[in-house]
């Protein structure tokens, strides 16, 4: 069985829209998201924080759901994946202009699929992994200052070095610590551009899923703490809450092992990607008819319950947005995105890697691709 695939529009807002249309407010220009202009701008991003999440426990997030309107949304992109939606957010490029296309995926001059949030090194280096400068990079260039907020942990990751260069880093514990590190920062005036790192939700979807009480307690916490730093936002300054994804919780029943099926798996050298949106790369020189094969295999077992396309078609089609040459073979020969509450594993040679997580984010259903947009402050009037 076989579906349509589905495209995205070039128009679309998503994240990558986010921070160019902050540095515009700075410079009191317009912008896509239609942001007046302001002094001091802070960019909330809720690592796994889908809308329809949010909506569903709207009354344990009393001030987010009440700032929520009909413009509050956006694409996140794809594939919801942390690296790739955050480079997206930081550099206002699409995947296939940055490079970061999945959570693993093939590096070439490694001749192996890679983490893309930690599996950095001089195969994979920061500094040129990430293709395209990022908004930080400008406005240092530019003589204004950008900080970004987080917890220590990651101050010195590869990652940060990836997408956040160009930013200073402000090291941070507890959400409560960060928000207060943003109001010193406001407090010293001029123009400023702020991005603030919450990781603690999807951490927990992973771990306990977003139904769970955990969850719910962590976001309590974010509501509180974000009620608390809009109520002290003076007329200059904005704030924008946003998402780098959703989470769908999928149950142990949806878990396809599909490293046995001998068709699914014909020809496959490296499987990449997350389990809600594999990437399966066949050996080097792998043919467009050879892709489709493989293609053709997958729709046939899996096509009630996932969108299967070659590179060529996911390209088409607008997935990873405009492709750079030099980034495409860094996508996988097919692309299994599933659209039910399915996750896939290789599963072969007893490998239980990531069976554990409750929580699964990737593919482009609405729970996974569409994100808050959040305004307050200068940006809510």
């Amino acid at each position: 069985m076989s579906t349509m695939l589905p495209t995205r529009q070039p128009d679309e807002l998503t994240l990558a829209d986010v921070l160019p249309s902050c540095v515009r407010s700075l410079d009191g220009e317009p912008n896509r998201l239609e942001l007046p202009p302001a002094e001091r701008v802070v960019v909330v991003l809720v690592d796994g924080l889908g809308a329809a999440a949010l909506r569903a426990r709207a009354g344990h997030a009393r001030m987010l759901s009440t700032a929520m309107t009909k413009r509050s949304t956006l694409a996140s992109g794809f594939p919801t994946t942390t690296a790739a939606a955050l480079a997206s957010l930081t550099t206002g490029g699409t995947p296939g202009e940055h490079g970061i296309v999945g959570y693993t995926a093939l590096v070439p001059a490694a001749g192996a699929v890679l983490n893309q949030l930690s599996g950095w090194s001089e195969q994979m280096d920061p500094a040129t992994w990430q293709r395209l400068p990022t908004v930080f990079e400008g406005l240092r260039d530019a003589g204004i200052p950008s900080n970004t907020i987080g917890p220590a942990k990651y101050a010195d990751s590869g990652l940060t070095h990836a997408i956040l260069r160009g930013a200073d880093y402000v090291v941070a514990g507890t959400v409560a610590e960060r928000f207060a590190a943003a109001r010193r920062l406001f407090d010293e005036g001029g123009r400023r551009l702020v991005y603030l790192y919450v990781p603690e939700l999807d951490q927990l979807a992973h771990a306990k899923g977003w139904e769970s009480g955990r969850w719910l307690a962590a976001l309590e916490t974010l509501d509180a703490e974000y009620g608390r730093f809009a109520g002290s936002l003076r007329a200059a300054e904005g704030l924008l809450l946003t998402a780098d994804h959703g989470v769908v919780d999928v149950p142990a029943t949806g878990h396809v092992l599909f490293g046995g099926v001998p068709e699914l798996v014909a020809g496959v050298v490296h499987v990449g990607g997350d389990p809600r949106c594999l990437q399966l790369y066949l050996g080097g020189g792998a043919t467009p008819d050879a892709r489709g094969r493989l293609a053709e295999a997958w729709r046939r077992s899996e096509g009630g319950r996932a969108w299967i396309a070659t590179r060529e078609e996911a390209i088409a089609a607008g997935w990873f947005g405009a492709v750079d040459p030099e980034v495409e073979p860094r996508i996988g020969d097919v692309i299994v995105a599933a659209r039910k509450l399915v996750a896939y594993y290789d599963g072969r040679g007893d490998d239980k890697t990531g069976q554990s997580m409750v929580g699964q984010h990737g593919s482009m259903t609405p729970e996974e691709t569409i994100v808050p947009l959040i305004r307050a402050g200068a940006f809510a009037r």
